[in-house]
C-alpha cells in the first residue's frame, strides 16, 4: 500500500454546502484520502481519452466495493456541448443511478464542467467530486460549482451553480500534463495575482521559471495560493452578484477568441492570457493603470510562454462574441479592468472607441 499522501486542506464557505479542497501529491494513491471524501456506492467516473490510460485505474483501486462505470469522453474542448452532456445522462439512466449517486469528474476543466452539469441536472441534482488532472483545473475550474457547456454562439452560455462536495487536487498528475497545458493553466495564476495579490504576482515574476520546470513545492504554493483567493471570493459572492465577476478577468476577451475561432486552436487557458494583455490594454486606455503595469502584465504573460495577441481573430468577429459575454447588462459589454497590480474592478463605464481601439491592436 502506498504511504499515506500530505495533504493540504482548504474550505470553501458555503454555510450547509461548505466543502474542503484537498491538495497535495499522491492523492490519487490514497484510499483513506478517497474513501473519506468520496460519498455514495453508484459512481460514475467521467474522464477523457487522454485521461482515462493514466488515472482511471489508480481512482478504482482506491474505491474498492464500489459500483464504478465509467464514461470516456473525447478530449477537447469542442465537444463540450450539451450532446455530450446527454451521453453522460443516458449512462446514469442506463445503469439505473439514484439520487444518492456520485458523479466524478476525473481530468480537466472541460470534464469537470460537462459532469458537473451532468450532476445539476440529472434527478435534479447528485453529489459530484472533483479530481482535477490539469493545473487550470486545480487552480480554477474545479473550485466554485460554475459547470456548464458551450453553444456556437457563445462561451458556456448553458449550464448552472452546483458545487461539488470535494475538490481532491493531486499535484502529482501535472508530471504528465503536456508544457502547452502547463503553460495554459499559469494563465489563470496571473490573474489571481492581478485580481487581489500584488505581493503574489511579484512572487510570480520572481519564479515563473520554477514553475515552469514543475518544481513540486513551487507548483504547490501556486495551487494553494490560488484556491485560497477563489475560496474566499466564492464564499462571499456563490452566484455572482457581484465579486465573484473579478475572476473573470481577461474572460471576456478570452471567451471571444474561443468562440470565434469554433472552440478549435485556442486551450483556454492561452486564450485567458491574450484576454489579460487586453484588458491590461484598455486598462490603460482609460488611464486606471500605469504604462509600466502593462509592461509588467505582459512580461511574465510572455515569460509564461502565452499568447498577448489572437492574429487569427478579426477584431469585428471578436466584439460581436463579446457582446454575447454573461457579464452584459442592459446590452452594454461589462469588462474586469485594472486600477493597479492586485486592484481589479467591474465596470461598463468606458469609452466604446477605447474598446474598439484595443481589440484591434491585439486582433486581426
Amino acid at each position: 500500500m502506498a504511504p499515506a499522501a500530505v495533504v493540504e486542506t482548504l474550505t470553501v464557505e458555503l454555510d450547509e454546502r461548505s466543502y474542503p479542497i484537498l491538495i497535495g501529491g499522491g492523492l490519487l494513491q490514497d484510499g483513506a484520502v478517497l474513501g473519506r471524501n468520496v460519498p455514495g456506492r453508484d459512481l460514475l467516473v467521467v474522464t477523457n481519452t487522454t485521461v482515462a490510460p493514466l488515472y482511471s485505474r489508480a481512482l478504482a483501486q482506491g474505491l474498492p466495493d464500489r459500483r464504478i462505470v465509467e464514461a470516456v469522453l473525447p478530449d477537447g474542448e469542442s465537444h463540450k456541448t450539451l450532446a455530450t452532456v446527454s451521453r453522460l445522462l443516458d449512462v446514469l439512466v442506463a445503469n439505473r443511478f439514484g439520487r444518492d449517486a456520485t458523479i466524478i469528474a476525473l481530468g480537466g476543466g472541460v470534464v469537470g464542467d460537462m459532469a458537473g452539469f451532468a450532476g445539476a441536472c440529472y434527478q435534479r441534482g447528485v453529489a459530484y467530486v472533483q479530481i482535477p488532472t490539469t493545473l487550470l483545473a486545480q487552480v480554477d475550474s474545479s473550485v466554485g460549482g460554475k459547470t456548464g457547456v458551450n453553444h456556437p454562439g457563445g462561451k458556456n452560455l448553458i449550464g448552472a451553480f452546483h458545487q461539488p462536495v470535494a475538490v481532491i487536487a493531486d499535484t502529482a498528475t501535472l508530471a504528465t500534463l503536456p508544457d502547452r497545458e502547463l503553460r495554459a493553466g499559469l494563465a489563470e495564476v496571473v490573474k489571481y495575482g492581478l485580481i487581489r495579490d500584488a505581493a503574489f504576482f511579484a512572487w510570480l515574476e520572481e519564479n515563473m521559471d520554477r514553475l515552469l520546470a514543475r518544481e513540486p513545492s513551487a507548483l504547490a504554493k501556486a495551487i494553494r495560493r490560488s484556491c485560497e483567493i477563489k475560496a474566499e471570493i466564492v464564499g462571499r459572492d456563490e452566484r455572482e452578484h457581484g465579486e465573484r465577476a473579478l475572476l473573470n478577468l481577461g474572460h471576456t476577451f478570452g471567451h471571444a477568441i474561443e468562440s470565434a475561432t469554433g472552440y478549435a486552436g485556442w486551450l483556454h487557458g492561452e486564450a485567458v492570457g491574450a484576454g489579460i494583455a487586453m484588458a491590461a490594454a484598455m486598462s490603460r486606455a482609460c488611464g486606471t493603470l500605469q504604462p509600466e503595469q502593462v509592461a509588467r502584465v505582459r512580461a511574465l504573460l510572455e515569460r509564461a510562454g502565452l499568447p498577448t495577441a489572437a492574429s487569427d481573430v478579426r477584431a469585428a468577429a471578436a466584439l460581436e462574441h463579446m457582446r454575447m459575454d454573461k457579464k452584459v447588462k442592459a446590452g452594454r459589454i461589462r469588462l474586469v479592468l485594472l486600477r493597479g497590480i492586485g486592484d481589479a474592478f467591474v465596470t461598463g463605464d468606458y469609452a466604446d472607441d477605447a474598446l474598439r481601439t484595443t481589440v484591434a491592436a491585439h486582433c486581426a
